[in-house]
């Protein structure tokens, strides 16, 4: 014979569970109706807004949350997954904030194992990174120094590259090979360098400028020493002043072989190009290789790459990188996808194994998945959203942009936001020349994104009321973009006033 408690437990269960499913089939229309309850004029506004051409024509998904208590203002099919181009980075950048820490710093270290004797070097000088997708020729040149100080006049054998910190797969296998000499598709290795303070990682930068008409272009590269690492083949031809500019460069698939063609008129002024290299380690170590040589210290063999072996390493140099909080800004300000990739491979070397994709996605998915974020649909492939492949939901990105802001580093990845209608290139961003001159303008702070047929933009605003809002409007389209509604649904915000 059952017992009566028993029976009456057993009830109660049922309805919970029954009341449970009512409510979770109900929930994502309650979501998208819950606009008219938090605020119908708000709400009013939107959808009219929404009535675009270029929205209906569009595959456009948007949210917009109240950010202090996440009622959703509005929402139009804010479960459907959509490409998010680079509103990617937000989630990586979160991710590495949470899983390395504000204060998590690259290095890139000089090793020795073998004796010095007389100021030479018994064996190999191993060159081993770490990651740091900022370091320069200057950093080279510190490290040169510190060799030389420690007593090292000469190196017996060979300049060792090692990047072994991450994984052997330097281009992402979801990106399009027609992108592999363009300067955002640089492969990503734990040893590299960059050209400038943008900190464009496994790229250098051509210089050109016209030289008499009918001859050769003036060409040059930054870092200058970067000339020890790749050829140039120059097939240009300065043409008559006032003609159009049609200077190209591509490298071929494999090498290290830049050839630039193209016209460069009689009269323009220097300007540049960035274009990647093969094997940015070995890249990483020619600029090495000549920093020590200009410091005095002789090489008697080449440069090749091997991971350094274990056991009686002695460090002689080191360099350190800005701590993460400080790398966000040129990250998100200029949308950098070797950051948001090299972000990606040292998170998953907290698995202990070697940086790489896979790993590293998934402790970006599963610090979605911590702050509650609804993970229908959600595909990552890359970091940076240089893939078509990766699937947010608007909704997802408005929970996750919600929750960040209980997070003690919130205040570095706030500001790192490119800042609508600043002109001050590490203020404003990619977000520099839109929503000018309107309430939006020094006040809201989003992560555009883009690629052919994909415009997206997610991030903070403040209404004239001085409640912030979160939105996330993702869209892909053919024909006209919907990007000038975008900004058009961020001034509404903040033009509101409840």
């Amino acid at each position: 014979m059952r017992s009566p408690v028993n029976r009456l437990f057993r009830l109660l269960i049922s309805s919970l569970t029954a009341s449970t499913v009512l409510i979770s089939a109900g929930f994502a229309t309650t979501l998208e109706a819950s606009a008219a309850g938090t605020d119908p004029v708000l709400s009013a506004k939107l959808r009219s807004l929404m009535q675009d051409p270029r929205v209906q024509r569009a595959t456009s998904a948007a949210v917009v949350v109240d950010a202090a208590t996440g009622a959703e203002v509005y929402s139009r099919y804010a479960a459907r997954a959509t490409t998010p181009a680079s509103n990617t980075k937000i989630l990586t950048a979160v991710a590495a904030m949470k899983n390395l820490g504000p204060s998590y710093t690259f290095r890139t270290d000089v090793v020795r194992r073998g004796s010095v004797v007389n100021g030479t070097l018994l064996g190999n000088l191993y060159l081993k990174g770490y990651g740091d997708p900022t370091t320069m020729r200057s950093d080279f040149r510190s490290l040169a120094a510190q060799v030389a100080a420690k007593g090292i006049k000469r190196v017996s054998r060979q300049v060792v590259a090692d990047a072994s910190f991450f994984d052997s797969t330097r281009y992402n296998p979801y990106w399009s090979t027609s992108y592999a000499s363009d300067y955002y598709a640089a492969q990503i290795s734990s040893l590299t360098a960059a050209p400038n303070t943008d900190y464009d990682s496994g790229t250098v930068i051509v210089n050109y400028q016209p030289g008499t008409v009918g001859s050769r272009a003036k060409i040059s590269l930054t870092p200058a020493t970067a000339g020890k690492y790749v050829t140039v083949v120059n097939s240009t031809v300065t043409s008559a002043r006032g003609t159009s500019n049609t200077f190209s460069v591509r490298r071929a698939p494999g090498t290290n072989t830049i050839t630039v063609s193209g016209r460069v008129p009689s009269g323009r002024s220097l300007s540049k190009e960035w274009v990647t290299v093969n094997k940015p380690e070995l890249y990483a170590a020619a600029l090495f290789r000549a920093e020590l040589i200009k410091v005095g210290v002789t090489i008697d063999g080449g440069t090749k790459i091997m991971t350094t072996p274990a056991g009686l390493q002695r460090v002689v140099a080191r360099d350190r990188s800005m701590t993460l909080s400080a790398l966000l800004k040129p990250f998100m300000k200029f949308s950098n996808n070797m950051h948001a990739e090299t972000l990606t491979k040292t998170m998953a070397t907290k698995t202990g194994r070697p940086g790489n994709w896979v790993d590293g996605l998934r402790y970006t998915k599963a610090y979605m998945s911590s702050l509650g974020a609804p993970m229908g649909g959600i595909v990552l492939n890359d970091g940076s959203g240089l893939t078509r492949t990766n699937k947010i939901t608007p909704r997802a990105m408005g929970v996750v942009l919600r929750k960040v802001q209980n997070e003690s580093w919130f205040p570095a990845f706030y500001a790192s936001l490119p800042v609508a209608g600043n002109s001050d290139r590490l203020t404003g961003g990619t977000l520099a020349n839109r929503m000018k001159y309107t309430a939006a303008a020094n006040n809201a702070h989003a992560k555009t994104g883009s690629l052919t047929g994909v415009t997206a933009l997610s991030g903070y605003v403040r209404g004239a009321d001085g409640r912030r809002y979160i939105f996330s409007m993702l869209s892909q389209y053919s024909g006209t973009s919907p990007r000038p509604v975008e900004d058009k649904l961020v001034v509404t915000l903040a033009n509101y006033r409840r």
